[in-house]
């Protein structure tokens, strides 16, 4: 165990003091239910620290760029499918805690565990050493586009006017889990398709997955008037 530890410390580019914090980031719930042993708190923190650097970085980069561009860049790099991405680049999933193996490369989990990383470096090391390793890990990426990126509602709002399908309307459909940690669960609505449902965190991540559902049923559809 602390070869491994050492191992992933050293392609992390960080040394923790307390070993313990990043076994802790690195236990899925489903191992233990005692929040003090798994990532769900670290991951809660870490969260927060990877927006904040994230947005730093974002102001500093493009200082021309409006609020709404700087927005869509950050929904773009703070994203499950980019956390669990980087998660996956640094081998992070080779090294998760979880009690049945078909979850090893499920997105939200890499994107827990790799927020639950952060907030284990923070804990351990202080806010300044958490948000260098944001900026080591997430410099890349942050041209690899010319233009921001367009989020996943504001890419379906304009294919589906093209496609002569109307707005998208928005509806919750549930909501779970604790009052600190919900899982919200929305429908978008289109005329002429069936609802997609999405999930996240927050009613604005529930709304984006449920979009980006939405957008890859109707690609394909014939454009309007044609």
């Amino acid at each position: 165990m602390n070869r491994d530890i050492e191992k992933l410390e050293k392609t992390l580019g960080y040394t923790f003091n307390n070993k313990k914090l990043l076994i802790q980031a690195l236990t899925h719930g489903s191992c233990t239910g005692d929040v003090t042993e798994n990532y769900e708190r670290l991951e809660f923190l870490g969260d927060r620290v990877l927006g904040l650097a994230v947005a730093e970085m974002l102001y500093d980069t493009f200082p021309k760029e409006p609020e709404g561009s700087l927005s869509q860049r950050h929904t773009s790099l703070v994203c499950k499918e980019t956390v669990a991405e980087l998660s996956r680049a640094l081998t992070i999933d080779q090294y998760v805690h979880i009690a049945s193996e078909d979850i090893r490369e499920n997105d939200n989990v890499l994107c827990d565990v790799g927020e639950a990383v952060i907030g284990a470096i923070y804990v351990d090391g202080g806010s300044e050493r958490a948000l260098e390793y944001v900026r080591a890990k997430w410099k890349d990426l942050l041209h690899k586009s010319h233009n921001p990126p367009k989020d996943s509602k504001t890419e379906l709002q304009e294919m589906s006017h093209i496609k002569g399908l109307g707005m998208p309307t928005y509806e919750v459909v549930k909501r779970e889990g604790s009052e600190h940690e919900p899982i919200f669960h929305i429908a978008v609505n289109l005329e002429g398709t069936t609802p997609e449902v999405g999930q996240g965190r927050n009613k604005k991540l529930a709304e984006q997955d449920a979009a980006h559902k939405m957008l890859m049923k109707i690609r394909n559809f014939p454009n309007h008037g044609k």
